[in-house]
């Protein structure tokens, strides 16, 4: 019984073993797969979840890949980041052991990219900072308008447009002092801009956005992908 016992451990060790092998192996084979899809700077991180993974491995279906991306295998400025899920991934065993993996099924992807206030604070420049408020931006920038220097305080909207993140100011005051209302109803337009985003792989199509406490997540997402 000690022997049966002993022999049983081992099996389920090396079975774990070979479990863990496996999913890295699939693991590099996705990540080189949606690196050259995409175009990306460098290999993403790369997760298959789920355990054991053997069992996904034998049907070849993969229920939820994720995949981490950093600005640099982007291509895109410091602060920015995205986390894609592939949801249904179907991938043979044995082109993964063999490494034969030149298409990836996909039944749903969903993405989401996070776009820093520092980022966008620079489509306007100077001394511009945004803050969340509710919903929506603080925005606190100093302008020249009508031959005046006029520090400003403004909450404004953020709505997707096409491609683009769009922010509106609703409304606007002096930072800590008094500044007329024909000045502030000029001022005011200088502080709505755009951000294009850049153009999204894999069939992706924005769904909607939120304003976190460091920035804007961008949300996006595409049916029956095939990375290939």
């Amino acid at each position: 019984m000690k022997g049966l016992l002993i022999t049983l451990g081992v099996l389920v060790v090396l079975l774990v073993a070979a479990d863990r092998v496996g999913v890295l192996v699939a693991e590099d084979q996705v990540a080189a797969q949606v690196q050259q899809q995409a175009g990306l700077a460098g290999e993403p991180s790369v997760d298959i979840t789920g355990f054991p993974f053997l069992t996904q491995a034998v049907a070849g279906r993969y229920d939820d890949v994720r995949i981490s991306l950093t600005a640099d295998e982007l291509g895109q400025p410091a602060g920015t980041s995205a986390e894609v899920s592939l949801q249904g991934v179907r991938l043979p065993l044995s082109d993964v052991v063999g490494g034969r993996v030149s298409r990836l099924p996909v039944d749903r992807v969903d993405a989401r990219a996070s776009v820093p206030f520092d980022l966008l604070a620079a489509q306007l420049g100077g001394d511009t900072t945004l803050t969340r408020e509710g919903d929506g931006l603080r925005i606190t920038k100093t302008v020249e308008v009508l031959g005046q220097t006029v520090p400003l305080t403004a909450a404004g909207t953020v709505a997707l447009d096409g491609q683009d993140l769009v922010v509106t100011v609703d409304s606007a005051s002096g930072a800590g002092i008094d500044v007329p209302q024909f000045l502030l109803d000029a001022a005011q337009d200088l502080l709505d801009f755009r951000y294009p985003l850049p153009a999204l792989p894999f069939g992706l199509q924005l769904t909607g956005l939120q304003v976190t406490g460091t920035g804007v997540d961008v949300t996006a997402g595409a049916d029956d992908v095939v990375l290939q």
